[in-house]
């Protein structure tokens, strides 16, 4: 199997990585993040950007080109998503990416989706509530882990329901990521939301799905985090020498490395071949590559890492934003091991 990407797949980055510098730069990063400050924590997309993203069929990217949308697959939405990613856009990404052509507006960028994966006892949480006008709520009726193992997971309902409607059940919760505002709903509070319609999608897929998209964002941090810490290396001189130039300082960055083309390679690899252990593991590797890097990568930067000037403190934030939304990866590493085992 060839992972090298194609001709087209590189333009395609390339177009969206010329979008995002242009629309999306570090002063648009911290002007989204001080406007999340001053409202309290809760960040709205900014509209113009989600067009932007539109018109490049970054949420229809995977409809067909009879319905309005690209004709693309998993693979080419992962790559995007990388690139998202390691711009830190803020918003509901996956969500309405996986709601284009099934809630209206959201291909074409004039509606926010959000996802509520109500799997478990809960209590279950969901980001970007505010600004979303609809909700795709994932109500798990089987046993299945989230990954598609369990042929009962296949009967989880999916539904959509309106983002007021799930308002009025949810309670704030603090966000330590100022970008991905939370909000939290018990069991009781999700059997009480009405929802508009069920959808004719297997649930197994689209968490499936999910976790790929989801990761490849962790991934696009985790190189970022890479280039940040080796520009500053070879900036930030002590002792009248680059401080890359150091041996600890050349580990912690070669390792950096290491970690995310790990974590890119089970990315792709899971994107082409949508298999469930496949996507457990490019999850795993994409958690540990974006929380790790950017822990290092605050290293590197040593005491200005931690300012608030200083965009580090914004990716870790972002990378600890699974662990807080309850993404536990207890199923996947037990899943993965019963199947090596």
């Amino acid at each position: 199997m060839d992972f090298r990407l194609t001709d087209d797949q590189r333009a395609l980055v390339g177009a969206l990585r010329d979008l995002l510098a242009a629309r999306f730069d570090r002063t648009a990063l911290r002007a989204a993040v001080d406007a999340a400050e001053a409202e309290g924590g809760t960040a709205i997309p900014p509209r113009d950007i989600w067009r932007a993203l539109a018109e490049t069929g970054f949420f229809g990217l995977r409809l067909p080109e009879a319905d309005g949308g690209v004709g693309l697959g998993l693979p080419e939405a992962a790559l995007l998503f990388e690139e998202a990613g390691g711009a830190l856009v803020p918003g509901p990404l996956t969500a309405t990416h996986l709601a284009a052509g099934v809630v209206p507006g959201a291909a074409t960028g004039e509606a926010v989706v959000t996802l509520l994966d109500a799997r478990g006892a809960g209590p279950h949480s969901v980001a970007h509530l505010d600004a979303a006008d609809a909700v795709l709520v994932l109500t798990d009726t089987g046993t299945g882990t989230g990954t598609g193992t369990d042929t009962s997971e296949a009967e989880a309902a999916v539904t959509v329901a309106e983002a007021s409607a799930v308002r009025r059940r949810a309670e704030p919760l603090r966000s330590v990521d100022p970008l991905t505002p939370l909000h939290l709903l018990t069991m009781a509070d999700i059997s009480e939301i009405t929802v508009s319609r069920t959808v004719p999608v297997r649930a197994v897929a689209l968490r499936r799905e999910a976790a790929v998209l989801e990761a490849a964002q962790r991934v696009g941090s985790a190189g970022r985090m890479v280039r940040m810490a080796v520009q500053h290396a070879r900036e930030r001189e002590q002792f009248g020498r680059p401080i890359g130039s150091f041996q600890a300082v050349k580990h912690l960055c070669a390792e950096m490395l290491v970690r995310a083309e790990l974590a890119r390679t089970a990315l792709y690899a899971a994107a082409v071949t949508a298999d469930p252990y496949e996507t457990a593991a490019a999850r795993l590797l994409a958690d540990e590559a974006a929380t790790r890097n950017a822990r290092d990568c605050l290293q590197v930067f040593g005491g200005m890492g931690f300012t608030w000037e200083a965009d580090v403190q914004l990716h870790i934030k972002r990378s600890w934003i699974p662990s807080v939304c309850g993404q536990e990866s207890a199923a996947d590493e037990d899943m993965l091991a019963e199947w090596l085992l």
